[in-house]
């Protein structure tokens, strides 16, 4: 069931035709617009859902995984003391 209002300005060219082709189509002016957003909206990326947006963003990741490494397991828990020891070497200088 549909529930809720959403207006827009529309030229009077764009108006003109839309209401024709309801006319032709048989079909609620609404209903035409309903499936030209739904059909935007699917173009754009916009209406997958959750999984789906964390699936592409999931394998958009992989490909940069693996990308740095530096053989050493334990390298992200030293990142900050290892950063500070560069900092202090370079402004020693």
């Amino acid at each position: 069931m549909k529930t809720e209002v959403y207006s827009w300005r529309l030229s009077a060219e764009v108006k003109t035709d839309l209401e024709r082709e309801a006319r032709v189509r048989r079909m609620p002016v609404s209903a035409i617009l309903e499936a030209a957003v739904r059909d935007w909206l699917k173009k754009a990326g916009s209406n997958g859902t959750e999984e789906e947006t964390q699936r592409r963003l999931h394998a958009a990741a992989a490909r940069c995984l693996g990308v740095i490494e530096s053989g050493d397991p334990g390298r992200s828990e030293r990142a900050r003391e290892t950063l500070r020891e560069r900092l202090r070497r370079r402004h020693a200088r």
